[in-house]
């Protein structure tokens, strides 16, 4: 038993390679983490943004607003319709209008959006948005029991768009 000691002393003496497996390791710093997000942003006939850095995106999430940074916490939303925030690396932000989707944030900085429908915020007229609203207000209280749960979609979504269109 001594023997067997001995040459096993003598092994992790000489090679500590051969038995923790340490070979060509250095200790270094730490890696420092990206500031960055990774954004796939799909529609099903388009991708608005395809594995493209961003520093921030902010979410119209069911459970509430939710802003996305690096190192986020990995989760899966439901989306509601509103806003899409997204803080490029330039600084510029651009504002997408969505009906509602999915988003998943995955560990190493990823970030995936999936929408039916997204819009450009410039792309909408208040006055339009007004005036659809007001219809689908009087749509709400009138007609079918099918009519009036699609005129309360409507609603849902013109409210929302109304908020921020200009």
């Amino acid at each position: 038993m001594s023997a067997l000691r001995a040459a096993t002393r003598s092994v992790l003496r000489s090679r500590p390679t051969a038995v923790f497996g340490l070979r060509g390791s250095v200790r270094g710093y730490a890696e420092v983490p990206s500031d960055k997000i990774r954004l796939s942003f799909t529609l099903p006939h388009q991708a608005l943004y395809k594995d493209v850095d961003v520093v921030q995106v902010n979410l119209p999430a069911t459970t509430g607003e939710l802003g996305v940074l690096a190192a986020h916490v990995p989760t899966v939303e439901e989306l509601k319709a509103g806003v899409v925030d997204i803080v490029e690396e330039s600084g510029a932000t651009k504002q997408y209008f969505i009906s509602g989707g999915f988003a998943v944030v995955q560990p190493g900085s990823l970030l995936s959006i999936n929408a039916v429908e997204a819009y450009p915020i410039e792309d909408f007229s208040a006055d339009l948005v007004r005036s659809q609203l007001a219809e689908a207000q009087k749509n709400s209280t009138s007609g079918s029991e099918i009519d009036q749960v699609e005129a309360k979609i409507e609603l849902e979504v013109l409210e929302a768009l109304s908020a921020v269109a200009k």
